[in-house]
């Protein structure tokens, strides 16, 4: 049954849907469905998706895969938000620009099915890590150049995308906006996962004092990366709230807001922010 209510309120359930995804669009869209239906059954009143949820693999099937926006994915899932009454954040997809560029867009849909917002990720996943990875997003993909927040359902939350995630100043901007929710929907891959993922995540939440929501990719994918998984939400305090096994599944956690102004009260860090320096 749908959810009523229109605003999130104080206290809400948000999941973090872990997957992976593969070259078969119509499949993954089937699988990312029955895990929304799942959160959605659970209680959650927003579902998280990954990083290239609709499309993973050799990066010229996902291109050749890239859609508009709305297009075929995003009318899916506005379908599905709107007879579950929940808000669904598109961990990301190819979106088309041109002939063989894309941006990697993330949208939050609406519990009515509208979109609520759309990011295109600034920081692009650029690496070579010796006899480990080489990839060179940026031959394919556009960065965005906007810094995003939305509301939803009376709360600001911020969007940003996987290798974001190593940049701390997108996430201050983020706060600094008022976001108290920070999604990371990622395809964050084992090499750099074992060492750099969780005290990354934690990090972006303790020092903005606000929920992360990181769904992440696990498993290989068809052009032989491996993604880390262990998706997590994580509270302004920086403990965990919950986190995934080592395989696909549904992870769920209440978002509290009276906690977050509590840790804000007791560390003022916005308070004390030092903008005649930096």
């Amino acid at each position: 049954m749908a959810k009523s209510k229109t605003g999130l309120g104080r206290k809400f359930n948000v999941a973090a849907i872990q997957f992976c995804s593969n070259e078969d669009k119509a499949g993954n869209l089937k699988q990312a469905g029955k895990f929304i239906d799942s959160a959605a059954k659970n209680g959650a009143d927003i579902a998280v998706l990954p990083e290239m949820f609709n499309c993973c693999g050799h990066t010229k099937v996902m291109v050749e895969n890239a859609e508009e926006i709305p297009g075929d994915t995003i009318n899916a899932l506005s379908d599905r938000a709107r007879k579950l009454g929940i808000y669904i954040v598109c961990g990301s997809i190819f979106e088309e620009v041109d002939k063989n560029r894309v941006h990697n867009t993330s949208v939050i849909v609406g519990r009515k099915g509208e979109i609520v917002a759309k990011y295109s990720k600034i920081h692009l996943f650029d690496v070579d890590i010796q006899e480990k990875i080489r990839y060179k997003e940026s031959e394919n993909v556009i960065a965005g150049k906007k810094v995003v927040t939305a509301d939803m359902g009376g709360v600001k939350v911020g969007m940003s995308i996987c290798y974001d995630l190593r940049f701390c100043e997108l996430y201050r901007s983020l706060a600094i906006n008022g976001a108290k929710i920070i999604f990371i929907p990622s395809a964050f891959t084992a090499t750099t996962g074992e060492y750099h993922w969780e005290p990354l995540v934690k990090a972006r939440a303790i020092e903005n004092q606000t929920f992360v929501v990181a769904a992440n990719q696990i498993g290989t994918s068809p052009n032989d990366i491996t993604c880390y998984g262990k998706s997590m939400v994580v509270d302004p305090w920086g403990r965990v709230l919950a986190k995934a096994e080592d395989d696909e599944n549904v992870i769920l956690a209440e978002i509290d807001l009276d906690l977050q102004e509590e840790v804000r009260k007791e560390i003022p860090l916005f308070e004390h922010r030092r903008t005649d320096i930096y």
